[in-house]
């Protein structure tokens, strides 16, 4: 069957849900598991790539790692948001950038690589930037959902026994989370295509096919780093996102966040420090639904004491930065 350009079906949830599990996942381990051949599968990923923006990348794991990550709020002058959102977007220790509130504010996520790099983004560039009139700063405590936890998976595209199928052996002590400084090229090349060949990855590094394979599975066993898939949503029928601010009664911080990562709706939730105590991200079909989550399920849990929704105009950068028509 022919996809119809720029819509996904059921079989195209089902290899997005599988690129979940396992980034690297040979067509024919897919196509195997889904019962269909592997020419379909290449077909149809090579088909998602071009209409659907599909990438899979290599994302180092802050949380797993002990890093920093920060959630910031940038208040701009008119027009000069999208030209300051696309110089963070180009910054590696970005990690997602949205415009919003009617292209005045740009929501972002970071992630310093140690101090430095912090304190040079908040006290240093940031403040010095023309045209930012207040930044507002939101360290990341606790995640909820998110992360390695895809958001394609709440679909249940995959039976159980598919899943399992798919999901990659673990490595036997993979030992505790940790890049090392000669990991560097074998990560610059997986955060730009996390299905890199290891052909490509041995000319990358200089080290041998098998002490590649070792590597990346201590890498990904331990936590360090796990694969993610980079799509546009508005592909699937979702083409709404909304950055959740929630305050929330602090015996009932960690109950409203567990309740969040278990809604439909949710693809990211963390608790935070900062002007509050809880962030999300809310992917929805339109402003109805967003409503019907806002005024039903997200607002009948106990504990939250105010919710500012904040939709986005535009996305400008979810894992990697690939500037698309405005």
């Amino acid at each position: 069957m022919e996809m119809e350009s720029h819509v996904f079906d059921k079989l195209d949830l089902q290899l997005l849900s599988a690129l979940e599990v396992n980034g690297r996942a040979s067509f024919s381990r897919i196509g195997a598991v889904l019962g269909i051949s592997d020419q379909t599968v290449a077909r149809r990923y090579r088909r998602l790539c071009a209409e659907g923006g599909l990438r899979v990348v290599a994302v180092r794991d802050a949380d797993v790692l002990g890093q920093d990550h920060w959630t910031l709020r940038l208040r701009c002058v008119p027009d000069s948001a999208q030209t300051i959102a696309d110089a963070l977007a180009k910054r590696p220790d970005t990690s997602w950038i949205g415009l919003a509130s009617g292209g005045t504010e740009i929501v972002l996520g970071t992630r310093p690589r140690n101090a430095g790099d912090r304190d040079d983004l908040l006290l240093g560039k940031l403040p010095r930037t023309p045209h930012v009139l207040e930044i507002r700063a939101h360290q990341k405590l606790h995640r909820f959902f998110g992360g390695p936890q895809g958001w394609v998976q709440k679909f249940a595209a995959l039976a159980p026994d598919q899943i399992e199928a798919l999901t990659p052996d673990p490595e036997p002590a993979p030992g505790p989370a940790r890049i090392e400084p000669e990991d560097e090229p074998l990560l610059a090349v997986l955060e730009r295509d996390g299905r890199a060949t290891y052909p490509e990855l041995q000319r990358a590094t200089g080290r041998s096919e098998s002490a590649v394979k070792r590597r990346l599975a201590t890498l990904t066993g331990s936590g360090a780093i796990y694969l993610d898939t980079e799509y546009y949503a508005e592909t699937i029928g979702y083409p709404l996102f909304a950055a959740l601010w929630l305050t929330v009664a602090p015996a009932a911080l960690h109950s409203v966040g567990e309740a969040l990562a278990g809604h439909d709706q949710i693809a990211h939730a963390s608790a935070t420090a900062g002007p509050t105590n809880l962030t999300a991200t809310a992917v929805v079909r339109n402003t109805s639904d967003l409503y019907a989550y806002l005024s039903g399920p997200l607002g009948h849990l106990e504990g939250v004491q105010h919710v500012e929704a904040t939709p986005y105009l535009r996305s400008v950068k979810q894992l990697t930065y690939r500037p698309r028509p405005r």
